[in-house]
């Protein structure tokens, strides 16, 4: 064999294993960026999720302790919402100087990318105004008001019909009465300061025109109301909203003894065992670990492969060397 020809075979060898190399570094990189993508999403997700806060949900006494406290880390919590039969149960805060204020931060006032379920800073912390709107983001695995969107289906608001509210030191009920979709930028919808009766009852007769679903709850321009607003996908800028009437006391709630739809995927880190007692690392480890394999495996057989046909060309090429060597001409002939 002669020189070019070994020459051009290690050089294959070393751009064979240069891309071996190459493919492996790409693969555990792309592994490193799914296990922080995938621990990125659950440090979000618990930033988000109602238990976060749960421990300062105001009891059935007036002035919990608990919530006293939460207030006492900031002031600007003033209530609390709840939605019966969903995983909306949060405090309330209310910024009246930054209206954005709290779109990335928690409850606590830190940064978080889920932010907080927040009053609109035009709007009366006591719920003093005809209507108030609430805000919160539109989040996987239903959080924050992720499960706002779900009262589009007729059966789903049928079935949640109450909620509380609690401030002013004691608990309120709500009862929601529409279900609407508009546009984040609808000033017919998102406005404050409506003022006197026929204004009140114009802007409740719009609502009810202009919302998907409705109940038969009796809701005057002397009452007071609540919007829950959220993103939806169903269309650009569009915005879901959620409608209820503020009473003075809350009824009970029917599914005190359910869990809300997501409470198997809110209780995995609960469950017992060796798993839930884990740390995340373990745990985002061993989810990864398959596909590590299975990218190894693939690896490993588009390496034989290749192996296998660098051993051909060889076994070609020393054939073709032997077939030229018998053909030449005998030096030492007569």
């Amino acid at each position: 064999m002669g020189v070019a020809a070994k020459t051009g075979i290690k050089a294959i060898r070393l751009a064979n294993g240069a891309l071996d190399t190459a493919v492996l570094a790409i693969v555990l990189l792309l592994i490193a960026i799914g296990c922080y993508a995938m621990w990125d999403s659950k440090q979000l997700f618990d930033a988000a999720t109602a238990e976060k806060f749960a421990v300062y949900k105001p009891g059935a006494e007036e002035d919990s302790p608990s919530f006293e406290q939460l207030r006492a880390m900031n002031p600007e919590v003033f209530a609390w919402l709840t939605v019966y039969g969903t995983n909306i149960d949060y405090p309330v805060v209310h910024s009246p100087d930054e209206s954005q204020k709290y779109v990335s931060a928690d409850a606590l006032g830190r940064y978080s990318l889920s932010g907080s379920i927040f009053l609109g800073s035009e709007h009366s912390p006591g719920f003093a105004d005809f209507s108030s709107i609430l805000y919160g983001h539109h989040m996987e695995k239903q959080a924050m008001f992720g499960e706002i969107g779900l009262f589009v289906e007729k059966s789903y608001f049928d079935a949640r019909q109450y909620g509380m509210l609690y401030f002013g030191g004691r608990a309120h009920g709500l009862e929601f009465f529409a279900f609407l979709h508009t546009d984040a930028y609808d000033g017919t919808i998102y406005r404050a300061g409506i003022n006197g009766r026929e204004e009140r009852g114009a802007y409740l007769d719009l609502l009810l025109a202009r919302s998907i679903h409705t109940r038969g709850v009796p809701v005057t321009a002397d009452d007071k109301i609540v919007l829950l607003s959220t993103c939806s996908g169903a269309s650009t800028n569009g915005r879901d909203i959620l409608v209820g009437k503020i009473t003075d006391e809350p009824r009970e709630d029917p599914f005190e003894t359910e869990k809300p739809d997501n409470a198997m995927a809110l209780a995995v880190d609960r469950l017992p065992g060796l798993w839930a007692r884990s740390p995340r690392w373990v745990k985002i480890s061993l989810i990864c670990l398959p596909l590590f394999i299975l990218l190894l495996l693939l690896s490993l057989i588009i390496r034989n492969t290749r192996q296998k046909n660098n051993n051909k060309q060889k076994n070609e090429q020393k054939r073709t060397n032997r077939k030229q060597t018998k053909k030449l001409p005998d030096k030492g002939g007569t």
